[in-house]
């Protein structure tokens, strides 16, 4: 018999913002680990990203004595795999992995420009040693016997991105496809992205899960019930590309996007999500 346990990792202050977002501390959204055990062994979706968290979260982990045997990543944006080593030293038998289209996006992340950017985030907070992902072979991770189905879905904040499938549980651990409680990023799409994330979500509920876990979600949010979760990220989605299409400025889509969730967390995804959409504008949070 499968089980499943979150960790949450709490939104955590960032060093360098851009111009424009004032004198307020910005924060980065709060993130998740999921852990899907048996009696003895589990599969780990995620690891974080600074080296404080990682190790709170293997910490975590043998605190329920399950040895991690594999760690899957969801997607290639290095605030969920830059822990992995931390992880994988605790668990030296371990293998981390992605789906095969996945992974040069993540050793993209570990070159010295892009690198360079996460410090400039989290100076002096990241692991020392970068691990990458290796491409899954096979269509299924197994925990003591039992199936864990990778799903490529496209688009979610990043493209290619994927989900984790647990048929046993009913469940989908969503990666980014799915928020919960925090404004969603969109920095890196434009309205075609989005419908493709839009179609990723129907994707998932094509699944007809019961629990999803999405990859960021505040720590007081109520829990993850799928419907509840799908049907809020894509009525964001939504919103947000309606705000960008009746909007001049980057300023008119935080107004609006604030009325219709302000209360989401970190609004710093919300400025820089609007602010890309308006590239040769000043930004100015205060529009």
């Amino acid at each position: 018999m499968l089980s499943i346990d979150v960790y949450t990792s709490d939104y955590k202050p960032i060093a360098a913002t851009p111009p424009g977002w004032g004198g307020r501390q910005a924060t980065w959204p709060a993130s998740t680990a999921t852990l899907i055990h048996g009696r003895h062994e589990a599969a780990l979706v995620d690891a974080l990203i600074t080296l404080e968290e990682a190790q709170r979260l293997t910490e975590w982990i043998r605190a329920k004595d399950r040895t991690v045997t594999t760690v899957y990543v969801t997607h290639g944006h290095a605030d969920h795999f830059l822990g992995l080593s931390v992880v994988l030293d605790a668990f030296p038998d371990a293998v981390a992995v992605a789906l095969p289209e996945v992974v040069p996006y993540a050793e993209e992340q570990l070159s010295a420009p892009v690198l360079a950017y996460w410090e400039s985030l989290f100076p002096g907070r990241l692991p020392a040693r970068t691990v990458a992902p290796r491409p899954l072979t096979g269509e299924v991770i197994t925990v003591e016997g039992h199936e864990l189905r990778p799903v490529p879905v496209g688009q979610s904040d990043t493209h290619p991105s994927s989900v984790l499938h647990v048929p046993e549980l009913d469940a989908v651990v969503g990666g980014d496809v799915a928020y919960d409680g925090i404004h969603m990023w969109l920095a890196q799409t434009d309205h075609e992205a989005r419908m493709r994330w839009l179609a990723a979500l129907d994707t998932v509920e094509a699944l007809r899960p019961r629990i999803v876990v999405p990859g960021h979600r505040d720590p007081a949010a109520p829990g993850d019930d799928a419907a509840a979760v799908i049907a809020a990220s894509r009525r964001y989605l939504h919103d947000f590309d309606t705000s960008v299409a009746a909007a001049s400025d980057a300023g008119e889509v935080i107004r609006a996007m604030t009325t219709a969730h302000g209360e989401r967390g970190n609004p710093y995804t919300l400025f820089a999500s609007a602010t890309a959409q308006f590239p040769d504008q000043e930004p100015d949070a205060e529009r």
